[in-house]
């Protein structure tokens, strides 16, 4: 069963990797399988031959790095033949594409020159960005951005929610005279959370609207706020539960996400400085010319599919 799964995956990863179409899973492999090559052999050796052209260790092993981690742990010489069988199936594959005249078609043409425009756009991203987003320039920013920030608090709250004011206005006073938070949130709040009595759980004061938060971080624990809070959504009574210091996450905690913030920064700097040394016409929907007073006209409506 391993076999088989070995095999799908494989052709899977051979998929994404080299642009093939779907395969024949390969065949067991024979008594003459290719073995990896000693260290004293030709440093990236021919393993194999599709009408003339060459398959060599280096498209193995770019191969093998892309199946899933279970498969890459696996003995070579159980490996080597699978990956090899089924780059000989995309090479014959292509072949067979080419005597038909597909490399021709349009829309073949089209999709490979997209192919190519992708790999010059990631090779460029990756040479401008690659060489700065190292571990010590992880770190570097992890020390300044992370672990020399001011201690932060988090906020547990509840709240009514209600279409206007007068509605709020009337809550509180329900509360000040004894009335029950939870139940009143239950009875009235068109929040999805009236269920739950309106309980917000704990949250940091950019995870809420501004005038929320504002209202709810003035709050002293077992307060209601005193006059209805307005925010996008409608008018809300807040009661604050208590408050609890945000824990500094480590540098293990913080590595991924903060490493994959820089590369999204320096990406977004390498598109700015592109387009900074290329000229750029824009036109409307319709390929016509922008005027000036296009601004001042309404949008136009949506393209049909």
């Amino acid at each position: 069963m391993w076999s088989n799964r070995l095999a799908a995956s494989t052709a899977a990863a051979l998929l994404v990797t080299c642009a093939a179409f779907a395969q024949t899973p390969p065949a067991a492999p024979s008594s003459s399988a290719i073995q990896p090559p000693p260290a004293a052999a030709t440093p990236d050796p021919v393993l194999a031959k599709v009408n003339g052209e060459d398959i060599h260790l280096s498209d193995i092993t770019d191969a093998l790095g892309s199946l899933p981690a279970e498969y890459r742990q696996m003995p070579p010489q159980m490996l080597y033949p699978k990956i090899l069988d089924q780059l000989i199936n995309q090479k014959a594959v292509i072949v067979l594409a080419k005597k038909q005249g597909l490399d021709r078609d349009p829309q073949v043409v089209k999709q490979m020159a997209q192919a190519q425009e992708q790999a010059l756009q990631a090779a460029a991203v990756r040479k401008a960005v690659g060489p700065h987003i190292t571990e010590e320039a992880v770190k570097a920013a992890y020390d300044k951005d992370i672990a020399s920030r001011p201690a932060e608090q988090e906020a547990h709250a509840a709240h009514i929610l209600v279409a206007n004011e007068a509605d709020a206005t009337r809550l509180i006073a329900e509360l000040k005279k004894g009335g029950d938070f939870t139940a009143l949130a239950k009875a009235n709040s068109t929040d999805p959370g009236a269920a739950q009595g309106g309980d917000l759980g704990w949250f940091k004061k950019g995870d809420m609207l501004p005038e929320f938060s504002a209202a709810a971080f003035a709050l002293k624990p077992g307060e209601i706020t005193d006059k209805p809070v307005k925010t996008q959504y409608g008018w809300h009574v807040i009661k604050l539960e208590g408050f609890r210091p945000v824990a500094v996450p480590t540098f293990a905690e913080a590595h991924d996400e903060l490493r994959q913030k820089m590369i999204q920064d320096d990406v977004q700097k390498v598109f700015a400085d592109a387009r900074s040394q290329v000229k750029v016409e824009q036109f409307n929907p319709d390929g016509s010319v922008p005027k000036p007073t296009d601004a001042a006209e309404p949008p136009p409506a949506p393209l049909k599919p």
